[in-house]
């Protein structure tokens, strides 16, 4: 994994931060697993996720995910169907993209438009009760998962 040249993740959820959660729904259930997602997007010199602008009615590009599961500084590029967002760490990217002609806008500019296409869903409910850790590849905390009133 640390050798890698890219790597190119998927998503339920990204962020404005460039987080990303592939662990649970925007209801707030557990979906899946995180697998090798962390360490891919930390050991890779470029990672790439991507995801559907909107899956159903549900946007795919949020204020912030419902559980942070890889951090926004191990993502540099975000595809959507809709265009490309590079974080603002990667300009050395940014600039290649520019100069191939590739649809950049910012991921706040992907969050307002999904947003305008199926507007804010509301937000899922918890209980205080904790049911789950989100554990980072050294083993700090990152977010915890409450249960779902």
């Amino acid at each position: 994994m640390n050798q890698l040249d890219v790597v190119v993740l998927s998503a339920l959820e990204a962020d404005a931060d460039f987080n990303v959660n592939v662990l649970t729904g925007s209801d707030g259930i557990i979906r899946g697993a995180i697998g090798g997602h962390q360490d891919t997007a930390y050991g890779a010199s470029v990672t790439i996720v991507v995801c559907p602008l909107t899956r159903g009615r549900l946007p795919c590009i949020v204020d912030r995910v419902g559980t942070i599961v890889t951090p926004g500084k191990t993502v540099d590029v975000i595809v959507t169907e809709y265009g490309i967002a590079v974080n603002p760490a990667r300009d050395d990217l940014k600039e290649r993209f520019i100069a191939a002609g590739l649809p950049l806008f910012l991921i706040g500019e992907l969050r307002d438009m999904v947003e305008n296409l199926v507007g804010k869903p509301a937000p899922a409910e918890y209980d205080d009760r904790v049911v789950g850790i989100v554990t980072y590849r050294d083993g700090s905390i990152i977010d915890l998962i409450h249960q779902v009133k």
